[in-house]
């Protein structure tokens, strides 16, 4: 069995991120959740101009830098200034411009006092406190200059990066397209969960689980459904994934058992085998192949839904991830306190299944409760961390540290 680290090794060395030919330009409202291929450069300063951070009056710094309380300086307000307004008149000295939050600065000014430290009279205004040059005044340009790198390829695009996109006016984007993901379940045993279950039966999470995992993380599932233990059909649902898909995502048939034959169907396609098992509990059984003819990166996981799972948050992520072109793909980890004794066989490195707390600004694992069977997805339900217990290690005890991995 190999490590977790020389796995994970092997497998980032496999793929091939989506190069510069295999993008698409997409609408800004289109762009959430895309990976973009090209740095993005804007054409607009932000601010667009030197606008006001507060409620107040636009003046002239000499005018009003000795004043206090005692001793106030008085202005004559000369105009008013909402947001979205262009000022019309230059202020003099002795002058001074009502003006509202993210309106633009008037022509002569360079100092905001927020209203608060003033006291209107009709047309003047009682400046009742010495401000700092320049105070409350958002430079045109402080946040962006036009020209310059505004968001690097290789990022993902969500929430914020759309706003930063959106002020800047960048409404075609150029983003990878979005990688095949191929996913098939292996087993005479399985039915849909649309299907009455008869005994013997197991209801097929694992494609609808992966298809979720997939979508989540930028790919588009392909959806093959169940195939039955037949080496002929097997072989046929494979080759059709291989020739349709950047990757391959089968479950089940991967172990030592009678009925296990998807490696033997591999090699017969033309597939190199570079992995075939691993030592990690749960998601042991890990078969990874290549094929000389495509790029198709083939995953076979266990059947098992836990297992499944562990294997394509550990294995598959960050595959998928580097696949999308995403420049950030490695996996995320933490040192969080646990609340419960971590315990493991010792021989291989095991996950353990939880929920990440802030408490007091630091990490704590609370590990899930009930069987931590590999056939048990229940209380995998809400899982935010994997608490990994190293392979030598049979114990960690509540109150100590341990390595966790963070689910997005």
């Amino acid at each position: 069995m190999l490590s977790v680290q020389a796995a994970e090794a092997i497998i980032l060395n496999l793929v091939k991120s989506l190069d510069s030919n295999q993008v698409e330009i997409v609408a800004l409202e289109e762009a959430n959740g895309r990976i973009l291929a090209q740095p993005v450069t804007g054409k607009l300063d932000i601010p667009h101009w030197d606008n006001s951070a507060m409620d107040g009056y636009a003046l002239r710094y000499q005018d009003v830098q000795n004043c206090s309380a005692e001793k106030p300086v008085t202005l004559e307000i000369v105009s008013e200034i909402a947001a979205g307004d262009r000022p019309q008149t230059e202020i003099q000295p002795g002058q001074a411009a009502r003006i509202f939050t993210g309106a633009m600065l008037p022509p002569g000014t360079d100092t905001i006092v927020m209203q608060e430290n003033t006291q209107r009279q009709g047309d003047r205004v009682l400046i009742r406190q010495s401000p700092q040059l320049q105070e409350f005044v958002r430079h045109q340009g402080a946040f962006y200059q036009a020209g310059t790198p505004l968001l690097a390829a290789g990022i993902k695009i969500g929430a914020a990066e759309i706003a930063v996109l959106a002020t800047s006016q960048c409404t075609q984007l150029s983003v990878y397209r979005r990688p095949q993901v191929a996913i098939l379940s292996t087993g005479d045993e399985l039915v849909t969960p649309e299907q009455a279950l008869q005994p013997g039966q197991i209801v097929d999470s694992n494609q609808y689980a992966l298809a979720s995992f997939v979508a989540n993380n930028g790919g588009i599932p392909i959806k093959l459904g169940i195939i039955a233990d037949r080496p002929t059909e097997l072989k046929q649902a494979i080759a059709q994934a291989i020739a349709s898909a950047d990757l391959v995502l089968s479950t089940g048939g991967v172990s030592v058992g009678d009925y296990d034959y998807v490696e033997r169907i591999l090699t017969e396609l033309g597939g190199t085998l570079h992995i075939r098992s691993v030592a990690v509990k749960p998601g042991k059984p890990l078969t990874v192949a290549t094929f000389k003819d495509n790029n198709c990166l083939y995953f076979g996981i266990p059947g098992n839904p836990v297992s499944a799972l562990v294997s394509c948050w550990r294995f598959v992520q960050p595959a998928l991830k580097k696949l999308s072109g995403q420049f950030n793909y490695q996996p995320r980890f933490v040192s969080a306190k646990t609340r419960h004794d971590l315990q493991a066989g010792g021989t291989r490195e095991t996950y353990l299944w939880g929920q990440l707390h802030l408490a007091d600004g630091k990490y704590e694992f609370a590990l899930a409760g009930g069987s931590h069977s590999s056939g048990n997805l229940i209380n995998l339900a809400q899982t935010t961390g994997l608490a990994i217990v190293p392979v030598g290690q049979k114990l960690i005890t509540a109150g100590e540290a341990v390595k966790v991995m963070l689910l997005d």
